[in-house]
């Protein structure tokens, strides 16, 4: 008898499509029958981790028969430190992924509905429909908005608001696009958001961010119960590989998300490496040196062929290549250089490329110039 499992599951699971993160360099070489090639495509810090977090994860070795702190002390402690907040207002994740996660788990489901911009992060709509919540797609601004184009409009989020939503995802930066909102306009949202919607502000990138008017959401819990911040150790902190991440929120979130929490959802491992990364500054002051100058680079050579992108403040920019951008990156494959189509944001001509060493850099922009002279 042949059953139906996909049948069997829930209904917002049936019409879910897996995340499709970057293909790795293995899979690439091993497809292609190529070698030496560079990844571009999923906003990885080029320098890696700090020293200290490698000699922290060597130290720990011998000790992984062991379980790990299932409470996270040491590194809630770190954090807390940091943030000048209690331990009480810090959930951790398996990546700021899993935080997304468990947020939808604990406050989303049939009957409720979520708001989050178009073009932003793709893992919002997948935890949305995993719930059978409802996903209100606000439209960003357009591609020709004078200082943030494909950016979130903060306006239109608004207008979406009602009683079945409990959560509105907001990504400052943002991911694809690398746009920004300043403070008084998310303070401003803030505050006419009703206290019964959790406001979710994920500030993946806030580290690489070097715009005055941009805010660090963290300061204004006390004033917003329903506000949540996450961030992750898996850009500037270089620990994508070991998963880990939190959230900051009022103590009651917290206390909520620690309910649907699996009990050892962070390794010993990551656990340890963030709290030493967190305590070598030189390294991410460097990691922020070098992604300006990267920065600067890919956009100058854009400006020089005439390639339209969007600004970005974070580790990644966005190119416009003026035409279906699928041909473009299978091309750039077979000369041994991923980045990313972000064709399923809604951005089909456009490349999101991290921001890499500078002979990195290089290497793309010529194999680049080679692809579009073929074409």
């Amino acid at each position: 008898m042949s059953i139906d499992y996909l049948a069997l599951a829930l209904d917002g699971v049936r019409d879910l499509h897996p995340y499709q993160p970057g293909k790795p360099i293995e899979e690439l070489e091993r497809e292609l029958g190529i070698s030496h090639s560079i990844k571009l495509a999923s906003n990885e810090n080029p320098l890696g981790p700090s020293p200290k977090a490698l000699q922290a994860i060597k130290d720990q070795l011998s000790g992984l028969a062991l379980y790990p702190d299932g409470n996270g002390f040491a590194l809630k402690a770190r954090l807390a430190q940091q943030h000048q907040l209690g331990v009480e207002c810090i959930t951790l994740g398996n990546g700021s992924n899993d935080v997304l996660e468990l947020i939808g788990r604990a406050y989303l489901g049939p009957g409720r509905a979520a708001v989050f911009a178009a073009h932003a992060f793709a893992v919002y709509p997948l935890v949305t429909q995993a719930c059978g919540a409802t996903a209100k797609v606000a439209k960003a601004y357009p591609a020709d908005h004078p200082t943030m184009p494909y950016g979130h409009d903060l306006d239109a989020m608004r207008a979406l608001l009602d009683e079945t939503v409990r959560v509105v995802f907001i990504a400052n930066p943002n991911n694809p696009t690398g746009t920004w909102l300043p403070r008084d306009a998310v303070y401003s949202f803030l505050r006419e958001v009703s206290p019964q919607t959790l406001v979710v502000v994920d500030e993946a990138y806030q580290e690489y961010v070097q715009e005055a008017d941009y805010p660090d959401c963290s300061e204004w819990l006390e004033a917003f119960p329903n506000l949540l911040v996450t961030r992750t150790f898996s850009k500037i902190y270089g620990l994508a590989g070991l998963r880990i991440g939190y959230a900051l929120s009022h103590p009651a979130v917290a206390d909520v998300l620690n309910r649907v929490r699996q009990p050892f959802n962070t390794s010993t491992l990551a656990q340890l490496a963030a709290v030493a990364a967190l305590d070598d500054q030189a390294h991410v002051a460097a990691s922020v040196q070098l992604n300006q100058a990267g920065l600067l680079q890919l956009s100058e050579a854009c400006q020089a062929r005439g390639l339209a992108f969007i600004p970005s403040v974070g580790n990644f920019l966005s190119i416009d290549v003026g035409r279906p951008a699928g041909p473009v990156y299978d091309a750039l494959l077979r000369e041994g250089v991923i980045v990313r189509p972000i064709g399923g944001y809604g951005m089909p001509q456009h490349l999101r490329v991290t921001i890499g060493t500078s002979n990195d850099n290089q290497r793309f922009i010529d194999a680049l110039d080679r692809v579009l002279a073929r074409a």
